[in-house]
């Protein structure tokens, strides 16, 4: 069974899972579960985890994630992005200026409250928030903590602008945008919208459904194929031997002298002078390292 991650360009209009089902009939296993679900309307980088690799999808839905997105300006809808029914219209001020957009885009950096949008796949009481807004049901969402670390605009063209959004987990970028256009006046609607990064994967190389398939009919799928550990290349590197690496993989928490700490690590076993990964753990306050997730 092929293990690792796959690095999938979703096209626009196809939702996330059915890109995890198109996965599974190309490859032909049932192991395949997604990183963190991408909007049907916006397409990009969209990391898929195959057999044991899928241990670790929780995990990876906490990488960092940067958008390119579109906003038009002037139009608001009940679903934040060109699908949506039009539900406000207002002027676009004609003296819009780069200064008067940077300005209002430094109040949405940093840690923000968001509530998540009604067409969103947020469950409440066992349903989905699309399903409800479908049947015209509007409910409270309570808001949630969200970081925004980087937010730059690239473009202004008449009532449109682009930008590239660098955020936390659980940023809804339509929401954002509508804020965004909110607070210069005149609301907004996303009608573009790319993932760009996640993580240390870039849009560098992305596989297309019909790369993989051929890859997989030839028996070379593991040649896309990119190894657990560099999804967290950029976390600290704790190595265990002997007595601590056993009761570490039977998952229990062991002391690790001259650790981190804090955070979450990448753990290898030192077997024969190699280092082999074997999983994640998170440091504890008392200078102990818990596994969290082990492919072992």
């Amino acid at each position: 069974m092929p293990d690792g991650i796959l690095r999938i360009d979703k096209p626009r209009a196809m939702k996330s899972h059915d890109a995890v089902e198109a996965v599974r009939r190309a490859v032909g296993i049932r192991v395949v579960g997604h990183t963190g679900t991408l909007d049907p309307e916006a397409n990009g980088l969209l990391l898929m985890c195959l057999g044991r690799a899928t241990k670790f999808a929780k995990v990876f839905e906490g990488l960092e994630k940067t958008y390119w997105v579109v906003l038009r300006l002037g139009l608001c809808t009940d679903t934040q992005d060109a699908a949506g029914r039009i539900v406000r219209v207002r002027s676009v001020p004609t003296r819009l200026t780069r200064e008067d957009v940077n300005s209002v885009l430094r109040t949405f950096t940093g840690h923000l409250r968001q509530r998540p949008p009604m067409y969103s796949a947020v469950k409440q009481r066992g349903r989905r928030l699309y399903h409800l807004a479908r049947d015209g049901i509007t409910v409270d969402r309570p808001p949630r903590d969200i970081y925004v670390r980087r937010l730059q605009l690239l473009e202004m063209r008449q009532t449109c602008m682009t930008l590239t959004v660098t955020c936390s987990k659980g940023t809804y970028v339509r929401t954002l945008g509508e804020d965004i256009g909110l607070a210069l006046g005149c609301g907004a609607h996303v009608v573009a919208l790319r993932r760009t990064t996640a993580g240390p994967y870039t849009e560098d190389d992305l596989v297309t459904f019909d790369d993989m398939s051929r890859m997989a009919e030839l028996g070379r799928l593991d040649d896309l194929l990119q190894p657990v550990a560099t999804a967290v290349g950029q976390w600290q590197t704790v190595e265990l031997a002997g007595a601590p690496a056993f009761f570490l993989k039977q998952g229990q928490p062991v002391l690790v002298p001259h650790a981190p700490t804090e955070g979450w690590v990448r753990l290898y076993e030192q077997e024969n002078d190699d280092g082999r990964f074997i999983g994640v753990g998170e440091i504890l306050g008392d200078g102990r390292v818990a596994p969290r997730r082990l492919i072992v």
